[in-house]
């Protein structure tokens, strides 16, 4: 039987969820909005009662535009960093995009209005490029970040009320090639940054200047949407694309993915590992489902896991599991505690679910996120829960 759900609706039209990572006291969401009024943009600040199941929330302006982007810091719960499109009408009328660090303001709750968010600082890209697709915070460093512009990582240094630019990677290519999104590899310290265009899943020493370390040619046959590296063993990290599947991946042997699967039926926007079992994965797709899968097989806590040392040819042997709804694992892992399998499908969403984000401070509670506006909050089945647990 589910949890019941908890859902939050919003006036306007969104696609951008991040988790408030750095409030572990509290299971907290952030919200950006898409409204074509750029000045009636917004962020919402989302917290569950985890006694009573209720939402609340605080809703600040992001008058700057439309939200496309949208992290919040691990190192400070009042720190966010977006990425946004907006209108500007001088010398003439024509759409701009721009990224920002922003602080919550002070909200004592006696304002009638709402509160503007106050920045921080700009990240001048505009002379790399007109589009920037995602700034993201260093995983190891508060006072830098990367933003992704074109076919091009930035690199910043945080000064107290600006950004300044130190370092310039290049991905170089016929035809104008162009990232659509990239983030840092929590297991190398912050000197590795993944990058996703077309087909291509790309990794780069951001200590050596254009120097691309490891490539996946063609991850999936058609655009690769996301991906996100197990923040609890090395070498692995996950893909999804329009094909409709999630990929999973040894980057020690990237020919062939450890672990395929085709549990959605149309595009797979997002996939997050969980931050504390890192075998649950969540997806969320244009089929308007979010789908928890429970990958113990490839995970930490695995048998096949022998102190993270796993010999390439071991995983050349694994092959490529593709599998639907169902698991077939190899023999060298039949002996896991939990098999490989869907263990939650929710279909509560009536438009394209684009994002999903684990809970920072409970790790059994999965938020997503539909273009609708409409926000929910689930949990992990508890026999799925105690299996892992117990």
């Amino acid at each position: 039987m589910k949890e019941d759900i908890a859902i939050y609706g919003l006036e306007y039209k969104a696609r951008t969820l991040s988790a408030l990572t750095a409030d572990t006291d509290s299971v907290g969401f952030l919200i950006g909005t898409q409204s074509l009024v750029m000045s009636n943009n917004q962020v919402h600040i989302v917290q569950l009662n985890e006694e009573t199941n209720d939402m609340s929330a605080k809703i600040y302006q992001h008058d700057a535009g439309e939200i496309w982007s949208l992290i919040s810091s691990p190192y400070d719960a009042s720190l966010l960093v977006t990425c946004y499109n907006s209108v500007v009408t001088s010398p003439e009328l024509q759409c701009t995009m721009g990224s920002s660090l922003w602080r919550l303001p002070n909200d004592d709750g006696t304002s009638e209005s709402l509160l503007p968010l106050e920045k921080v600082c700009d990240f001048d890209f505009l002379s790399h490029g007109p589009e920037v697709k995602v700034t993201a915070f260093h995983p190891t460093d508060q006072t830098k970040l990367a933003s992704v512009v074109e076919n091009k990582i930035l690199l910043w240094d945080l000064g107290k009320n600006s950004a300044k630019l130190t370092s310039e990677t290049v991905m170089e290519g016929k035809g104008q090639p162009k990232f659509y999104s990239g983030k840092f590899n929590p297991q190398q310290s912050g000197s590795q940054f993944a990058t996703l265009n077309e087909t291509f899943v790309r990794g780069w020493d951001l200590r050596a200047q254009s120097s691309q370390v490891w490539v996946i040619q063609e991850a999936h046959s058609q655009f690769v949407r996301d991906l996100d590296f197990n923040p609890n063993r090395q070498h692995f990290l996950g893909t999804c694309g329009d094909d409709g599947k999630s990929k999973f991946w040894d980057m020690r042997n990237l020919t062939k993915p450890v672990i395929t699967r085709s549990d959605h039926a149309h595009w797979v926007w997002s996939l997050r590992y969980n931050h504390y079992h890192d075998q649950l994965i969540a997806t969320s797709s244009s089929d308007m489902k979010v789908i928890l899968t429970c990958l113990s097989s490839i995970s930490s806590e695995s048998s096949y896991n022998q102190a993270d040392d796993i010999l390439d040819e071991d995983v050349e042997n694994m092959g490529d599991l593709d599998v639907k709804n169902s698991n077939k694992p190899s023999e060298s892992i039949k002996s896991d505690k939990n098999v490989d399998d869907v263990i939650a499908t929710f279909e509560e969403h009536e438009d394209s679910v684009y994002c999903v984000e684990w809970s920072s401070a409970d790790p059994w509670i999965v938020a997503s996120l539909s273009y609708d506006g409409r926000l929910l909050i689930n949990h992990v089945p508890k026999a799925e829960k105690y299996k892992i647990i117990l």
